[in-house]
């Protein structure tokens, strides 16, 4: 996630900021017909909500400044739009979606004078486009325009009907006659699915004989006669004119244009571009494709002759929001990559979560932890649901959490509310500053309790929210038919409806997990269980705590405790 400000800095830090996670689901893959895409944004000690940027209408000679997504520093101004829509979270008005992932690549690609870095391209490009075409246009044209300071990029990108992915990166700070920037986007076919984790995806994308020239080119790009734009808004594939010329310039490819491939020019993956990254993409792959075992070898990063797996696949059943949302909390379960519970690193009970940084060393040798998709250190997690036969203000969805995927229940945010629920967006709360009336420091709190206790502690927090996104999910057709018929006559009391509707069932969210909080207090204080009866904590016949049950060490880790210590804790 962190936008390297040096070459400096991007070389010292390298892949210990690994974060972020998308997961991306055609029309025609899902078992409603929406589009969906997820969204886990991971950084060491971020504090964010839910943002919001109203829709307005601007004078010409306007402009708008620019602050870095990550640092807040100032970058510099661009014209503002004539008109920007409506934005909530990752989402707009429109229903356009828009995620990433960073995988850094070639350092010297880094424009130090650009002005958009990525964070601030994904929200100023949401407040101006209406279709996942249309902000491919806009995002490379503004970067193209105004510069691109961060480092190799990956976007998930999608509206109703489409889903893409992007990557790009900036051509360096020493202006050439080439593009400023070079990127290429792909169309994912409705049928399938796809995924990125921090590191570059798209290998090669040209056809033998292509020729790199403006028929690959977004159209906003350059002018096109009728039939060429025509051709061009229908297309699958769009690159930047110098994405190979670059290359070439540079000396990291010599081949035919059909030869090129993208990841292996300007982000080749090694082993921590395929054991902490694309790992992740291999395990959402393998829940819906019995034989993508086969690629097991690539996801392990040690045989430099693995077969590389494919970019997207046709899945073997259709997916849910839910499915996506149990991929989101995914720790490599039932794969040779499982965090290994049984080990000391998981502590006396077990929990699949290990400390930062990924690799370590330890006597001169070095050292790593697994990086699952679901990570203690993500800000916020979403899965967007966008549905294009339905009005756009009720089809759009952001089921939005506010920690660990896997700690937090997500909660329905319609793609048209104007006001944020409180617990997403609290005053006075940050990252130094805990707020109980904030779901990241809520939801963090009861996290952190369960992490080293996952075991024994986690059915408990597993059961609320599993209920509470099951009673979501079983009001959400009542709730959009009751939306729908107040669009009919007035769309503002619509819109009005599904926010307040949203907003009541976060601070919902807020108030059980604070119960969660206490109960888990109460429940499991000092290592031991209290016992419960009918939902409440059984008591003696003079009204004191039944005795407490005390379970010692769960088997496996005391087998593991015994072989360490030999024999210097047996009995005699």
């Amino acid at each position: 996630m962190k936008k390297l400000l040096t070459l400096l800095t991007l070389a010292m830090v390298g892949y210990e900021t690994l974060a972020c996670t998308n997961f991306i689901v055609g029309k025609r893959a899902s078992v409603d017909g929406s589009v969906m895409c997820s969204y886990n944004a991971d950084d060491y000690g971020m504090f964010i909500g839910l943002c919001h940027y109203p829709a307005a209408r601007h004078a010409k000679g306007d402009m708008r400044e620019v602050f870095d997504w990550d640092t807040h520093e100032y970058h510099g101004r661009i014209p503002e739009a004539p008109v920007t829509y409506n934005v909530i979270g990752n989402i707009n008005e429109f229903q356009v979606t828009i995620g990433e992932t960073t995988y850094g690549g070639r350092e010297e690609m880094v424009d130090t004078t650009g002005i958009l870095d990525y964070g601030s391209l994904i929200y100023i490009t949401l407040q101006r486009a209406r279709t996942a075409r249309e902000a491919i246009g806009i995002m490379t044209n503004l970067a193209e325009t105004y510069g691109y300071c961060s480092e190799g990029e990956t976007f998930t990108i999608c509206d109703p009907n489409e889903a893409w992915m992007m990557e790009m990166m900036g051509t360096g700070s020493q202006r050439t006659k080439l593009n400023r920037v070079v990127w290429v986007a792909m169309r994912i076919p409705d049928d399938a699915i796809c995924a990125h984790a921090n590191q570059s995806r798209i290998g090669k994308f040209l056809k033998a004989g292509a020729k790199i020239n403006a028929k690959g080119i977004y159209p906003e790009h350059e002018k096109m006669n009728k039939k060429e734009a025509a051709k061009a808004r229908t297309a699958d594939l769009y690159y930047s004119r110098d994405v190979v010329a670059y290359a070439r310039q540079q000396g990291w490819f010599t081949g035919s244009d059909d030869e090129f491939s993208w990841k292996q020019a300007y982000a080749a993956p090694d082993f921590d571009g395929r054991r902490y990254c694309d790992a992740r993409v291999w395990a959402f792959f393998r829940h819906f494709d019995e034989g993508f075992d086969r690629y097991l070898p690539w996801a392990l990063g040690t045989d430099p002759n693995a077969e590389d797996m494919p970019l997207w696949i046709v899945p073997n059943r259709k997916l849910s929001v839910q499915d996506v949302e149990a991929c989101m909390r995914d720790h490599y379960e039932g794969t040779p990559l499982a965090i290994d519970s049984t080990s000391i690193g998981g502590g006396i009970w077990q929990m699949p979560y290990r400390p930062t940084p990924l690799s370590f060393t330890v006597d001169g040798k070095k050292y790593f932890n697994e990086r699952p998709t679901s990570t203690q250190q993500t800000g916020f997690t979403y899965v967007a649901q966008m549905r294009s036969w339905l009005p756009r203000q009720i089809g759009g969805v952001l089921w939005f959490g506010n920690d660990d995927g896997n700690m937090v229940a997500y909660t329905p945010i319609y793609c048209g509310n104007t006001t944020q629920p409180e617990c997403y967006n609290t005053p006075g709360a940050d990252a130094l500053t805990f707020s109980d009336r904030n779901a990241y420091w809520v939801c963090n709190w009861v996290s952190n309790m369960v992490y080293p206790r996952y075991s024994q502690m986690f059915p408990s927090l597993k059961a609320v929210r599993d209920s509470l996104e099951a009673s979501y999910f079983a009001q959400q057709q009542a709730v959009e038919q009751q939306a729908q018929q107040l669009y009919n006559s007035n769309p503002e009391s619509a819109v009005s409806f599904l926010n307040e509707y949203s907003n009541q069932k976060a601070g919902e969210m807020l108030a059980r997990w604070k119960q969660l909080a206490t109960y888990l207090i109460v429940k499991y204080n000092d290592m031991i269980v209290k016992p419960e009866e009918n939902g409440r904590f059984t008591r003696t016949a003079t009204g004191l705590g039944a005795r407490v049950k005390r379970p010692g060490y769960p088997l496996p880790f005391a087998r593991e405790l015994i072989k360490s210590t030999g024999t210097k804790y047996q009995h005699p």
